[in-house]
Order: structure tokens, then C-alpha cells, then sequence
């Protein structure tokens, strides 16, 4: 019989994972920052000065960006990492069989 690994059911467990998730994402909020502050740089280095708008939503957009990409790439660890994707059932492999039967 298979070993069960510890999922996000186990209060622990879960504990752990979301812990992890939470300093992975601290630690691309700093990434994030550090690729927004050497854009802005190289902006203001290469054009000049720059409206306050512009810097503004230059900086909103590749911070989000960064992060948005984070948190999503986390999770889909998170997931993975914490057995949700072992215990997905596909009910579908059943109706493939006798469909081409």
C-alpha cells in the first residue's frame, strides 16, 4: 500500500506550507522591489528625468507584475508540494477507455 504524504488537511502540515509560501513571497516582494528600483534607474539614467505619473505607473506596473507572477508560481508549488495533485481523481480515463473501445 502507498505511503499517505501529509497534505493541507493536517493542521501542522499546513501550518508549515503556508509558512513557506509566505517567505517565499517576502522574498520576491524584495526581488520585486530590486528589479523595480534597477528599472527605474536605468530609466532615469538612458531618458533623463521623467514625469512623476509615468515613474509612478512604471513602477506599479513591473512591482505587480513581479508579484503577480509570484504568487501564482507559489501556489501552483504550494499545490504540488502538498499533494493536491495526487489526490485529484480523473474520472475521465474511464469514459476514454470505453469511448474507443
Amino acid at each position: 500500500m502507498k505511503e499517505r504524504r501529509p497534505d493541507l488537511s493536517d493542521p501542522d502540515y499546513a501550518r508549515f506550507a503556508w509558512a513557506r509560501y509566505r517567505r517565499l513571497m517576502i522574498w520576491m516582494a524584495v526581488a520585486a522591489l530590486t528589479a523595480t528600483l534597477v528599472s527605474l534607474t536605468i530609466l532615469e539614467v538612458t531618458r533623463g528625468p521623467l514625469p512623476l505619473p509615468f515613474l509612478i505607473f512604471t513602477a506599479g506596473g513591473i512591482f505587480l507584475s513581479v508579484m503577480l507572477a509570484a504568487a501564482l508560481m507559489g501556489l501552483v508549488f504550494l499545490s504540488s508540494g502538498t499533494g493536491h495533485d495526487e489526490q485529484v481523481q480523473d474520472y475521465s480515463e474511464d469514459e476514454n477507455d470505453d469511448r474507443f473501445a
